[in-house]
């Protein structure tokens, strides 16, 4: 697919969006009772699931505990159905593990580890349905989940993928975007400081276009912490009414 397809001569996409606009985000947190925090969201036809233990006592091997901080544990997997590929999809698969790793040191940014020395943090996250942007939507699921586990963050953490197409910013990319052929990047942003958790290029940009790609995502990734807080409140004002307080 050529890139010129990717957006009209109007200045929308495939998908009717405009060059900046966000997908849909519909979210909901405290899925699971039996976890500590978990999240459900949707972010366009991309559907994720975070579910989060701890902190806890560490697991296993003595040898990684860390004696200032905690030790924060991701892991990333997909469903068998979540894309049209129907294809075994195992836990320890390169790709997987790739992103466990992004998503650790995401949250290691984010999270106040060093308020829980000698503890683990567990946070799994899976994809059910898969249409582009699978990093920054399993970090805006984590992101409530550890939150709805009381465990203090630094900010919210928020993710969004952009790419750059006919010399103009793409925000918030979707499967046929990503896959056609646009250079692309994902950043995790702490929206409040500015600072950047995580920024990942998986194909070659000119230098030229790097800045404004970078704040392009940064302006998507404000974007999506609005929508997290309203979540948020959102899940404070049904539990107190719950709760009676």
């Amino acid at each position: 697919m050529a890139g010129l397809e990717l957006l009209s001569d109007q200045g929308y996409r495939l998908d009717g969006r405009k060059a900046t606009e966000l997908r849909k985000v519909q979210a909901r947190m405290g899925v699971f009772a039996q976890a500590d925090g978990s999240a459900y969201l949707e972010q366009g036809n991309t559907k994720a699931l975070a579910v989060v233990y701890g902190p806890h006592e560490m697991r296993g091997s003595r040898s990684r505990t860390l004696h200032d901080r905690a030790v924060i544990n991701c892991q990333y997997s997909m469903a068998t159905f979540s894309t049209a590929e129907r294809k075994r999809r195992p836990h320890g698969d390169r790709k997987s593990t790739e992103m466990s790793l992004h998503l650790k040191q995401t949250f290691e940014a984010a999270v106040m580890t060093q308020l829980y020395p000698r503890s683990q943090i567990d946070i799994y996250v899976k994809i059910l349905q898969s249409d582009g942007g699978n990093y920054s939507v399993c970090v805006n699921a984590a992101t409530l989940a550890v939150i709805d586990a009381g465990i203090p963050m630094r900010d919210y953490v928020c993710a969004c993928t952009v790419g750059f197409v006919d010399e103009t910013p793409l925000a918030d990319l979707c499967y046929a975007e990503e896959s056609g052929g646009v250079s692309s990047l994902a950043l995790a942003l702490l929206p409040r400081g500015g600072q950047i958790a995580l920024l990942q290029m998986d194909a070659r940009l000119h230098q030229d276009h790097l800045e404004t790609l970078i704040e392009a995502a940064m302006t998507a990734c404000k974007g999506v912490s609005k929508v997290l807080d309203q979540v948020v409140r959102q899940h404070l004002e049904e539990v107190s009414m719950l709760t009676g307080e």
